[in-house]
């Protein structure tokens, strides 16, 4: 497993009332959120990222405008849709 560091100012996380843990947390949810949306990672290994179970991903990804389904273009949604 890979494990990443950066530095945020104190100041920043006083600033928007975070502590380590939630600045952590923030970075994780971030982190995999960007890497689903942009399709390069999958579902699970999104989650564990974020250090949440699947359901609980998904449902961040609802509050954060992104959906669980990845469609190339229209007509493969339309295709999908007539398979259902």
């Amino acid at each position: 497993m890979c494990q990443i560091a950066f530095e945020i100012p104190d100041e920043v996380l006083y600033d928007n009332k975070m502590s380590r843990r939630d600045a952590l947390d923030f970075a994780r949810r971030a982190t995999a959120l960007h890497f689903y949306a942009t399709k390069g990672v999958s579902l699970g290994y999104c989650a564990q990222i974020a250090g949440m179970d699947k359901e609980d991903f998904i449902y961040f990804l609802g509050q954060n405008g992104v959906s669980i389904f990845h469609f190339d273009d229209e007509a493969e949604f339309a295709e999908e849709m007539n398979n259902a």
